[in-house]
């Protein structure tokens, strides 16, 4: 009974003080030049957010990071006197068989708490801009149009994907837990000072469907200026390293024999850079520097290191790149060395991974029936954030297994692969032709014999491969256009005297701008973003 009282005096007195705290934050105004980023998830596992601040904290902002610790962030915000992280505990696992309906309501309760904790009291002063990821919707978007109501911080929404989408892929579209969510998401998102969406078809269709109100920009994903095609010495210094998922004898039988520091089973350093010799009493410099006649090059025995990066999540179907991968197996088996071998690397952490990776074990060691496969590989790694722009840009293809569940997003992956000079093989979906060209900067492909035929048309001949290097070449960045100008170098716009008699074709006038577009993340948040968010400070 004591213990009953004294909990309850104590739960007064935490909610009290709650309520006070947030009436004299609402007298105070917001902080000019500050920001609150909300990740509901690991920041160190969201990179669009993450570039977020750093173009934030490059203007001068205050930027305070909330969301969940777990993977590294990137360099320059653990460096940057801007940046503060506020991190949120953990929400404990639920335990094993506890339906979702019972597990689902603790969750959010635990979420409210702690965001309100952070964004009331953890941050020091209200700040100017609230901006928000979503998904996840629940109980993100309430909380923080409620913050912005005591605190009068303007809410800038992320539109990644529609959080009630990905709740259907395990509920059905029909469950009244999916109905609630879409409603939630609808109502507490239709009101912002801005809407920042991914594509163009979903900033089309939530304009239209929701009667969103605010600002409303698309900004496309792309690369951080640092993502680029790897050197042959970046190659080298990556896979000199003990990488354990390499050092398993299934894999390490099956790359070319290496010696590190002289070799690695892709590159390997020679004394004249024409020549594949093995180097003879080579002392290589720490500082991975060379001289001109002591480099590393590529191995012409290399397999073709082909990657993908997934999240293991039902919304990318990994059964269909085994599938595909089964197919390339016995293409190369009957095609007499014209095939390479081929090392797939799967980077990501998720709830599918286990039981995908064992499956790949079955098909490599030829358990169930099946013969032992020889020429292909898989292994899937975690790499910290310096480290997978490094090899996106020593891989030779990527393939994207992104399919959206609401057909409206874009795979921030084929972003980073583009980034790194990295043609992809994409899953086909509605909205996926505003970041990959088929034909152009990739192929599309709509199920696993489609990929692994363009597997076996892009590696014929490897590491000699045309059609692979025309993709590549389509990835080359040009020269950085003035971001006034919002157009491709050597076009005028649309209103200058003879710009329509020059360009017939342009509808309305308005001249296409993906070659502008495709730029880095700096430049395109510059153009779209900053306008934004310095425009009313004085």
């Amino acid at each position: 009974m004591n213990t009953s009282y004294g909990a309850g005096i104590l739960t007064v007195a935490v909610l009290g003080s709650l309520a006070v705290w947030v009436w004299w934050r609402s007298r105070e105004r917001p902080l000019q030049r500050s920001v609150a980023i909300l990740v509901l998830g690991d920041v160190g596992r969201s990179p669009r957010m993450m570039y977020h601040a750093e173009s934030f904290a490059n203007l001068g902002f205050v930027t305070y990071v909330i969301g969940n610790k777990g993977a590294t962030p990137i360099p320059s915000l653990l460096s940057s006197p801007c940046v503060r992280f506020r991190y949120l505990s953990d929400s404990p696992k639920p335990l094993p068989g506890t339906p979702f309906v019972l597990y689902a309501p603790r969750k959010i309760a635990l979420q409210t708490w702690r965001i309100l904790e952070a964004l009331l009291v953890r941050v020091d002063h209200p700040p100017q801009f609230i901006l928000v990821q979503n998904p996840p919707s629940i109980p993100t978007l309430a909380l923080v149009w409620l913050v912005s109501r005591i605190t009068g911080s303007k809410v800038i929404i992320d539109w990644h994907n529609l959080g009630y989408s990905i709740l259907a892929l395990k509920l059905g579209n029909n469950h009244p837990f999916v109905r609630i969510a879409k409603w939630f998401e609808a109502y507490f998102g239709r009101v912002a000072y801005a809407h920042l969406f991914v594509t163009r078809a979903m900033h089309d269709r939530l304009v239209e469907d929701w009667d969103l109100h605010g600002l409303k920009v698309v900004l496309h994903d792309r690369p951080p200026a640092h993502f680029h095609q790897a050197a042959p010495s970046e190659v080298h210094q990556l896979f000199q390293r003990p990488l354990p998922e390499l050092s398993a004898p299934i894999v390490a039988s099956f790359l070319p024999k290496s010696s590190p520091p002289e070799s690695t089973p892709f590159t390997r350093v020679v004394r004249d850079q024409n020549a594949y010799a093995d180097p003879i009493n080579l002392v290589l410099p720490s500082d991975n520097t060379y001289d001109n006649d002591m480099a590393p090059v590529s191995r012409p025995d290399r397999p073709a290191l082909v990657v993908s990066s997934t999240s293991w999540t039902p919304d990318e179907d990994f059964g269909l790149l085994l599938d595909a991968l089964t197919i390339y197996e016995r293409k190369a088996r009957l095609a007499d060395g014209r095939l390479p071998k081929v090392l797939m690397v799967v980077t990501g952490k998720g709830p599918d991974r286990s039981k995908y990776m064992k499956k790949v074990a079955s098909l490599q060691q030829g358990e169930g029936g099946e013969s032992a496969w020889e020429y292909v590989r898989c292994v899937s790694m975690w790499l910290e954030a310096a480290d997978y722009p490094i090899l996106l840009g020593s891989a030779d293809l990527g393939i994207s297994l992104h399919s959206s569940s609401s057909a409206l997003d874009l795979p921030m992956k084929v972003v980073d692969m583009f980034g790194c000079g990295l043609p992809v093989c994409a899953l086909d979906f509605a909205c996926l032709n505003e970041l990959v060209r088929d034909g152009v900067n990739g192929l599309v492909f709509q199920n696993a014999e489609q990929l692994a035929t363009q597997l076996e048309t892009l590696l014929t001949g490897f590491p000699t491969s045309p059609t692979l290097d025309d993709l590549r070449q389509s990835l080359v960045r040009s020269t950085p256009v003035d971001p006034s100008r919002a157009l491709p170098q050597g076009l005028r716009s649309p209103n200058s005297p003879g710009a329509q008699a020059d360009h017939p074709n342009w509808p309305g006038g308005t001249p296409e701008r993906d070659e502008w577009e495709w730029s880095s993340w700096a430049q395109n948040w510059d153009r779209v973003v900053k306008p934004l968010v310095i425009s009313n400070v004085h």
